[in-house]
């Protein structure tokens, strides 16, 4: 389980008695999803509110259910739910069946949570569907569990799981690139690309970029605490769960100006155009040289607290249970 998801059910079982409904080991085909649809009925018969991470098929089948009991449905957007982009093939509103869905789960369950405003306006805008329950609410990060820890290394990183399509969403390309301008910084990029697409980046990458590989969640921590800079040079995102986490362990930060990544750095780090790799490159210099990691700290904490999630999802569940 993503560890967002699990944060958000972590924190509603503080709060609520939650039963985990499993269906991601059923088959596919007609017997498959009416196994699917026994196991969330059964669930829902059982709960007072049905709560759903990602606008997809799942989430389609728990809301119409939920619809015909009379159970309210709780819906959260990532993000790649209302995303259109033809150019790297990255989106569901790509697919008709699954902008179907979508449309569904907008049009009909009883609150829908983006995890950043622009994913809502995505929706009105791709798929035509009314706002009025449309209700984002920003993730939330631990300032516990990410913290600086001791001095920082002239690295600059970036996070995610990549494929041939993420390497160009992502930025990874652009950050590359960037790695090539500015010599006297160690570039490094953790996560792997099951598909093998990251080798071709490999064979241009120069000596200065390291290509770490898969790294366990506990231990991505410990590289945002080492980091100098953190980049996000994506072309589009939610709220980047990465760089909040890298901010709160005072990384610098680099972005480009889509949807909730300026809403992540404010005035607290430096931008480059989408697909720059000289612009980007003149950024992190910047940054290198920037002191601005506390000021990046101090802008999750106040804007993006887990408690401010967990207080605001807790009071949306329990009237609506009521």
């Amino acid at each position: 389980m993503s560890p967002f998801i699990q944060a958000d059910l972590d924190l509603l079982e503080r709060h609520f008695e939650v039963r985990r409904v499993d269906i991601g080991s059923i088959r596919r085909g007609i017997a498959g999803n009416l196994a699917a649809g026994y196991r969330i009925m059964r669930g829902l018969m059982w709960a007072d509110v049905a709560f759903c991470w990602f606008a997809e098929k799942h989430a389609k089948w728990t809301v119409r259910l939920s619809r015909m009991i009379g159970r309210p449905s709780v819906v959260v957007v990532g993000g790649y739910e209302v995303a259109s982009l033809p150019e790297i093939g990255h989106g569901s509103l790509l697919d008709p069946k699954k902008a179907r869905i979508v449309r569904y789960v907008h049009e009909r369950a009883t609150v829908v949570l983006p995890v950043h405003e622009s994913l809502g306006e995505n929706a009105v805008r791709l798929l035509g569907v009314k706002s009025e329950n449309i209700k984002p609410l920003h993730t939330g990060y631990d300032s516990g569990k990410f913290k600086p820890l001791g001095a920082k290394e002239n690295m600059v990183l970036t996070v995610g799981m990549f494929n041939r399509t993420a390497i160009r969403l992502k930025g990874l390309d652009v950050f590359v690139q960037a790695a090539s301008r500015v010599p006297e910084a160690r570039f490094v990029i953790v996560g792997h690309a099951p598909d093998g697409s990251m080798e071709q980046l490999k064979a241009t990458a120069p000596p200065n970029v390291e290509f770490a590989g898969f790294v366990p969640h506990d231990e991505v921590v410990r590289c945002y605490q080492r980091a100098k800079v953190y980049c996000q040079l994506s072309m589009y995102e939610g709220l980047p769960n990465a760089l909040c986490e890298a901010m709160l362990c005072e990384c610098v930060p680099v972005g480009t100006r889509v949807s909730g990544i300026p809403t992540a750095i404010g005035d607290t780090g430096f931008y480059a155009p989408v697909g720059d790799p000289e612009a980007a490159a003149e950024a992190i210099k910047m940054a290198l040289r920037s002191d601005k990691g506390k000021d990046a700290r101090a802008r999750v904490m106040e804007l993006f607290s887990f408690e401010r999630r967990e207080k605001a999802l807790a009071e949306m569940i329990e009237r609506l249970a009521r």
